[in-house]
């Protein structure tokens, strides 16, 4: 991918992921806040929710200048792996919370206290309508650029949401008269949300960092256009890994055994730059020439 565009892609992830720091900032203090003078635990577990989303948006931030670094001797495939280590970072910190969230939520249920202020619920309803959009802006953003660690801040985002959500539901039941415990409750109902968050996304981020196959339609894609080539006759093998957004294919394409070595070797060439023109997230295109099972027959008085 040229200059520009990796440029214009560090840009954009580093406009969202700052947008979000800022967000959370500002949204932490005030659940803070209103949970202390509110009398809600759910509150205050929800803004350690919020603070844990500040530090993985720095996490991503360093993950995502990292990986737009170019190759180099040490790094000859280029920095890309650094977004999923971020995002697996990101995944680890949004488990550690969520334990922490239970653990705290479920002590608290054992002892009595006051029902806590109506105006917390307040506040968390406009938290949820902020994250909910936080998430979906960032979401949209990453799918665009194809970052995992962008990903991994979004659901961040997300989770916040359905850590606010699940306390906004304790607090309404403690309001509405039912137990003072409910807030507890619903901490703990929006820690296990978390965790599950958490969750699949360091799975996500693992299969990455493991080089798992990428989505199906991608490798239909490549093999469709390498198989459009003149003088292909056949895609035997199609392998790809992701590095950070872009991908490194390895592929065997069959050809008339009976061309010359500098034929074959054009060959390979136009098969690289059809599959690259064809997927613009393609870093590279490793061609591997296999002599054809099903050569066409020779026309008399040809030697090639």
């Amino acid at each position: 991918m040229n200059k520009p565009i990796r440029t214009e892609r560090l840009q954009r992830s580093l406009r969202t992921t700052f947008a979000g720091l800022a967000v959370n900032a500002a949204l932490t203090a005030g659940k803070f806040a209103a949970g202390f003078f509110g009398g809600s635990h759910a509150l205050i577990a929800d803004a350690v929710e919020s603070s844990a989303d500040m530090l993985s948006s720095i996490v991503v931030w360093r993950g995502v200048v990292v990986a737009n670094a170019p190759a180099d001797r040490d790094h000859p495939y280029g920095h890309g792996k650094a977004e999923p280590i971020a995002a697996a970072v990101v995944s680890v910190m949004m488990l550690l919370a969520a334990i922490g969230i239970i653990a705290k939520s479920a002590e608290q249920l054992t002892h009595p206290r006051a029902r806590p202020e109506a105006f917390t619920l307040l506040v968390l309803l406009g938290v949820i309508v902020i994250k909910e959009g936080l998430f979906r802006f960032v979401s949209r953003e990453a799918e665009s650029m194809q970052s995992s660690a962008v990903q991994a801040d979004a659901w961040h985002h997300r989770s916040d949401a359905i850590t606010s959500l699940a306390a906004a539901l304790g607090i309404t039941v403690a309001l509405l008269g039912g137990p003072a415990g409910a807030d507890d409750a619903g901490a703990i109902i929006a820690g296990c949300m978390v965790a599950w968050n958490g969750w699949r996304m360091i799975r996500e981020a693992a299969n990455e960092l493991m080089d798992a196959a990428p989505n199906t339609a991608l490798m239909a894609n490549a093999r469709l256009a390498a198989g459009q080539v003149e003088g292909v006759t056949a895609v035997e093998k199609c392998q790809a890994r992701k590095m950070g957004f872009e991908y490194f294919i390895d592929m065997h394409v069959e050809v008339d055994p009976n061309i010359t070595v500098a034929a074959g070797h054009e060959i390979a060439h136009r098969v690289k730059d059809r599959v690259q023109a064809a997927i613009p997230h393609v870093k590279d295109v490793l061609v591997h020439i296999e002599p054809s099972q099903n050569p066409p027959h020779p026309v008399a008085g040809n030697t090639r």
